[in-house]
């Protein structure tokens, strides 16, 4: 038997993932790639600096010039020393402070979102209240206007068409996702331009720290950062305030505990937004016993990680109260997600502001995307 993300249940990919974290846990495929499925194998990789990031995702095609140069700007794909200077460049604007300030806003756009959901009996949960609030909060954080952000979402959904299994649903998704690179390529220099100048709306907006801060980085890794920042939070804590939802709904009790922080984080343990990432092995090694060639392609499964016995007493159950520490939710290691804060906090006010507003809320139905890297519903029935 050989492990295939089209096998996996999306909607409770748990009991496969426990099936190859107990009995083939560090599992070669059919196509050569070796997915770990135990947490400190996984912790091992993502910790180590021998392990690298790669190319970039999907093998972009040639005749996406605008796709290839915007993602290839990512930090996410980048390794030492390169991503080491992009990261100090966003974490130097991109403080905790910074986050912490945000705070009443995030909870305002909460309520608000909350309460239209609330007026309207319920409707689709996605569409309305968890993938519009963090596109809303980056806006804020990069200074966009309001009037710019539905323009914003949808570039941003047109860039994940070349992201995880996206690309074989649909044809011509890299080309919808290269128009997009193009579009918020052009945006982001005139944004770039426009402080220059000195025609900022916001001094104390993300590219404006940013820039303060940018010294001799060029424009192109400057527009790729902004583009990363805008689609890395987007459906990520989509997907956390949707499967967050869930989760509190399906364990009783636990669905009316307040949240704070911690609750959030053991939900992103519970059932990560991110199921998967990929590393590749700089020199040959020994995981769990076997040896893995230089040059070979890993994927690190979070979910069963996040799983594991070994690591987390009881993995199976949610626990509010849980102290989870290092899951792997956001990542470990040089690439732990500079934006954990955030969804953090987007995640407690969300999840808290929606279920102040709604508190009889039921699900009368969830589709999940085709997608086991960004794992969560793309349509998700609510009724008030």
């Amino acid at each position: 038997m050989t492990f295939r993300t089209a096998d996996v249940h999306l909607p409770d990919p748990y009991p496969l993932y426990r099936h190859y974290r107990e009995t083939d846990p560090v599992h070669l495929a059919a196509d050569g790639t070796w997915y770990l499925f135990r947490h400190a194998d996984v912790e091992r990789v993502l910790s180590g600096r021998e392990y690298v990031r790669g190319p970039l995702p999907g093998r972009i095609p040639q005749d996406c010039p605008h796709l290839r140069r915007t993602v290839g700007r990512w930090m996410v794909f980048m390794d030492p020393p390169e991503h080491s200077r992009v990261r100090a460049l966003v974490a130097k604007a991109f403080t905790p402070r910074v986050v912490e300030e945000l705070r009443p806003r995030v909870a305002l756009l909460a309520a608000e979102l909350a309460a239209g959901l609330e007026h309207e009996g319920g409707g689709d949960l996605v569409e309305a209240f968890a993938a519009p609030l963090p596109v809303l909060v980056i806006s804020e954080l990069l200074g966009v206007p309001r009037e710019d952000r539905a323009w914003f979402r949808a570039r941003a959904l047109d860039l994940q068409q070349a992201t995880g299994a996206r690309v074989a649903r649909r044809p011509d998704g890299y080309a919808v996702a290269d128009a997009a690179a193009r579009e918020l390529d052009t945006y982001f220099r005139a944004e770039l331009a426009r402080r220059r100048a000195g025609r900022t709306r916001d001094e104390d907006d993300l590219i404006a720290g940013m820039l303060a801060h940018s010294g001799a980085t060029d424009d192109d890794v400057l527009v790729g950062t902004c583009v990363h920042l805008l689609t890395a939070g987007h459906e990520t804590t989509t997907n956390l305030l949707a499967k967050g939802l869930l989760a509190l709904l399906a364990h009783g009790p636990a669905g009316t505990v307040p949240l704070d922080a911690r609750a959030v984080e053991e939900l992103i343990r519970y059932d990560p937004p991110v199921q998967m990432v990929t590393r590749l092995s700089g020199q040959g090694s020994v995981i769990g016993g076997l040896t893995v060639p230089g040059g070979s392609r890993l994927t690190l499964v979070l979910g069963s990680a996040n799983r594991d016995p070994a690591r987390f007493p009881d993995p199976d159950r949610l626990d509010l109260h849980r102290d989870p520490g290092r899951h792997c939710g956001f990542g470990l290691g040089i690439h732990y997600c500079v934006g954990a804060a955030l969804a953090r906090l987007e995640g407690e006010l969300g999840l808290n502001a929606l279920r102040a507003a709604a508190p009889g809320l039921t699900v009368e139905g969830v589709t999940y995307a085709d997608d086991l890297v960004f794992h969560g519903p793309a349509r998700m029935l609510v009724r008030v």
